[in-house]
């Protein structure tokens, strides 16, 4: 397990939703006070959307300005608009109606109603990123790269933790962990309906300045240990991603259940 990486360990499924939505406020705060802005990577599954709705309901959300936080997602369904499988209208039932968001910041994934097929979302999503990026970098007298990113600087990035070990949309032995060269990958064969998805590559994952991994459950357990214990990441996914500056293991009891003592290490 790299140095960077951290487990947090929590007692239940809702201590640990309360707690990552209080780091996530103080790791705004910080940033935004380092920087002016924010930017976060949303995730949908059981506890990313538990996580924002407690976001919602903490009295410390009004010391964050959120007129100036950048919401992406790391991956969505391609269904309709209207379809409750959508992790964006989840994250706006939970979170993005909630708060003073300014909707030019929050980033969408296309929906099947909005353009003609997966392929269009994906190159949607790619733009999106790379105007972004191409923004960011023209306005960043500090900029190391002489180079256009392309994507944006992601200070928080959010994955949920399927029981087969997936992150966003990337599945164990499928073309999107493998991708590589590219920021975002259609999905045209997920094992988890439905099978038509749009999802950052783990190159663009692990652009992210943090990578907060967040699971519970005994059906997480399996997954979790190899996750911790390097597996390849093309037969587990959640092995590969690392973020540049730090991997947070947010993960409650039930979730750590078969991690060897040797690999806990608390984050403090």
């Amino acid at each position: 397990m790299s140095r960077n990486v951290r487990i947090t360990l929590h007692p239940s499924f809702d201590v640990l939703a309360a707690t990552t939505a209080a780091r996530l406020i103080t790791r705004l705060l910080d940033v935004q006070s380092e920087r002016g802005e924010a930017t976060v990577v949303l995730t949908g599954g059981s506890v990313g959307i538990a996580t924002l709705k407690a976001v919602a309901e903490s009295p410390a959300r009004l010391a964050v300005d959120w007129s100036k936080v950048n919401f992406w997602f790391g991956d969505d369904r391609f269904v309709e608009t209207a379809s409750a499988d959508r992790n964006a209208g989840q994250a706006a039932a939970a979170l993005l109606d909630h708060i003073d968001v300014d909707p030019a910041r929050v980033h969408l994934m296309a929906a099947s109603d909005e353009v003609a097929n997966l392929a269009a979302a994906t190159a949607d999503y790619t733009s999106q990123l790379a105007e972004a990026a191409r923004l960011e970098w023209e306005n960043d007298d500090d900029a190391d790269s002489p180079q256009v990113p392309t994507v944006p600087r992601f200070d928080v990035l959010l994955l949920g933790l399927g029981p087969d070990a997936h992150i966003a949309s990337l599945f164990p032995d499928l073309a999107g962990i493998r991708t590589q060269g590219v920021p975002v990958v259609a999905v045209n064969n997920s094992p988890k309906p439905p099978p038509l998805r749009v999802s950052l590559t783990l190159e663009a994952i692990n652009s992210a300045q943090e990578i907060w991994i967040v699971a519970a459950g005994a059906d997480k357990a399996a997954a979790v240990c190899l996750g911790l214990a390097g597996a390849n990441p093309v037969q587990v996914p959640a092995s590969g991603a690392h973020g540049v500056g730090k991997t947070l293991w947010l993960i409650d009891q039930d979730a750590a259940a078969k991690v060897p003592e040797q690999l806990m290490r608390r984050d403090s």
